[in-house]
């Protein structure tokens, strides 16, 4: 229950359906404005992050577990509960398991590395457990009669009403992407322009859009997608008090790093940002490394322009092995991107 609550308390759901607008395939995979200075600031992370397919039944980052079991250490300590309950949890979940399928509970909770031992560092953080720690309570028993009594609704019931329902994607290693087409179209987005292969598709907003082949977004289970081939464009808001003077591209960029970075903990920096122009905009260039859902790792080329709507940003995605294939491509769509005046 503290890991739960956890959970709405540091708003990982709605960051999560932010960034999928709960969008079915059929109709196109929708990103979301974040802000990278203000509350919301994990929803920037929408161009590297998680997108849902037809389902409402969103996957939390490994990140976001590891927040919540700390958090939730800290809600069992401060109720006057025995905050070692929580590490004995996910060690009972794994013993009951071993060797079997893993549980529902990880389906959508992914278990992160070294879960049982964050937890024990922050109880020692917080001083240890306390002499009169509380292992169960009437008020405990009470809830977990009520809970129980909840009518509960199965995981197919909630899919059969999805109205992605009969939508599929290619699954991970099994994807082939055509040659892009020497045709190009035109897409119209808020903030700017910019041309693609006419026979790739565009899914998004007006605000935040993906550019990818057939093929290039993946199912990686529980109706969960990721973007594997494809350019990413997006929009951080910069709420609150925005960074100002002649290294503002570079810290805000710095900030929107970070934040992709929360999401995705195995990603790195592998080339330091550089300056380059973008239309005439002043812009910075950098190269990330991160795991790939069509499996080992991924290239991901990250373009930012500061703009008065905020920081705009591109990042042209693709296995590490094919990446170079690809980087043409990629960088015609770039040269082509015209922003609004």
């Amino acid at each position: 229950m503290a890991h739960e609550l956890s959970h709405v308390a540091l708003r990982h759901g709605t960051n999560q359906a932010t960034k999928a607008q709960y969008a079915s395939m059929g109709s196109g995979i929708l990103g979301a404005a974040g802000s990278i200075f203000g509350a919301t600031a994990g929803a920037a992370a929408a161009g590297l992050g998680q997108f849902a397919a037809g389902s409402v039944l969103l996957r939390y980052s490994r990140g976001a577990e590891t927040q919540a079991d700390v958090m939730g250490t800290q809600v069992l300590y401060d109720a006057g509960y025995d905050p070692r309950a929580m590490a004995a949890f996910f060690e009972k979940l794994g013993t009951e398991t071993q060797g079997k399928n893993p549980p529902e509970f990880f389906s959508d909770h992914p278990n992160p590395d070294h879960r049982v031992e964050r937890v024990d560092e922050e109880i020692q953080k917080l001083g240890g457990v306390p002499e009169d720690a509380k292992r169960d309570s009437q008020e405990f028993q009470a809830i977990r009669r009520e809970v129980a009594a909840l009518p509960v609704v199965k995981r197919e019931e909630v899919a059969a009403k999805s109205p992605g329902k009969g939508n599929t994607l290619p699954a991970p290693g099994t994807v082939k992407i055509a040659p892009a087409s020497a045709t190009a179209a035109r897409a119209k987005l808020n903030a700017l322009s910019l041309d693609y292969p006419d026979n790739w598709k565009v899914y998004g907003n007006k605000d935040n859009a993906t550019l990818a082949p057939e093929g290039g977004i993946v199912d990686s289970g529980n109706g969960h997608a990721e973007v594997a081939y494809g350019v990413m464009v997006g929009l951080a808001k910069l709420e609150g008090k925005p960074p100002a003077g002649d290294g503002a591209l570079h810290e805000a960029t710095q900030k929107l790093v970070e934040t992709l970075r929360q999401e995705n903990p195995n990603m790195h920096v592998t080339r330091e940002p550089k300056n380059v122009t973008l239309n005439g905009e002043r812009a910075l260039s950098m190269f990330l490394k991160n795991d790939s859902p069509e499996g080992g790792q991924e290239t991901d080329w990250l373009i930012t322009v500061l703009r008065p709507e905020g920081l705009v940003y591109f990042t042209s995605v693709a296995p590490l092995a094919q990446f170079e294939n690809l980087q043409k491509t990629y960088q015609q769509v770039l040269d082509s991107v015209r922003f609004n005046r």
